[in-house]
């Protein structure tokens, strides 16, 4: 299906979530122009009213492009822009390949982010009475978990070149940078993974990739 984006796309962010980000390379990659509203997450805006309207989830992304409710998951927007705009593919066409490129998205997507997400971390410190402290050893060892996954099958699995599946960016990709990116945020050690980081420095390097990057967004920190 082609889409000719006669309809500008509106998405609902925050420059730190790590799921608006991925969306944001692929709207950059795909060249689509999108207006993006930004909801405080430290503020709560997520559980405002008005925005639960949006996303019963209280979660960002949420996309809209003039064609009914709003779209949510990362992972499903990812696939709702590669089916609409084909013209600049995101996935390969071999199913195989297919396939492996988004068994790693969904090693980061899945397995990985949503268990560090701020609702979880707050929510097992204001349960459990876990200490921030202990509560940044878990976050960090779920970090590790995932790159460790991640070092190990690119490392050692033919599929993986430049980038990893092959020499073209894929959703595996967009997934990989979004959670490289929160190493630093977090402290997770990464010499550990020198696959993982060659493959996000180049990804980063990359102007499309650059220009979504969470520090470069309205609302986060300067300086």
């Amino acid at each position: 299906m082609a889409n000719d984006v006669a309809t500008p796309l509106r998405m609902y962010g925050n420059w730190r979530s790590a799921a608006a980000f991925r969306v944001r390379i692929a709207l950059n990659l795909k060249g689509l122009p999108v207006e993006e509203t930004f909801i405080d997450l430290d503020a709560g805006d997520q559980h405002k009213p008005e925005f639960r309207k949006i996303n019963p989830q209280g979660a960002v992304p949420a996309l809209f492009d003039g064609g009914g409710p709003p779209l949510t998951q990362s992972l499903a927007i990812l696939d709702y822009l590669e089916d609409a705009y084909p013209a600049v593919p995101l996935l390969p066409a071999e199913p195989r390949a297919r396939a492996r490129a988004r068994s790693l998205a969904q090693v980061v997507a899945c397995d990985t982010h949503p268990l560090y997400v701020p609702r979880v971390r707050n929510y097992l410190m204001e349960a459990y009475g876990l200490p921030k402290e202990r509560m940044m050893e878990f976050v960090r060892h779920v970090f590790s978990t995932g790159l460790k996954t991640l070092e190990t099958r690119l490392s050692t699995e033919a599929g993986t070149g430049r980038f990893c599946q092959g020499d073209a960016v894929s959703h595996a990709d967009l997934c990989l940078v979004s959670l490289w990116v929160g190493t630093g945020i977090f402290g997770v050690e990464t010499a550990p993974y020198p696959t993982v980081a060659r493959i996000a420095e180049d990804c980063l390097a990359l102007e499309a990739f650059a220009r979504a990057h969470p520090l470069c967004q309205p609302g986060a920190p300067q300086g």
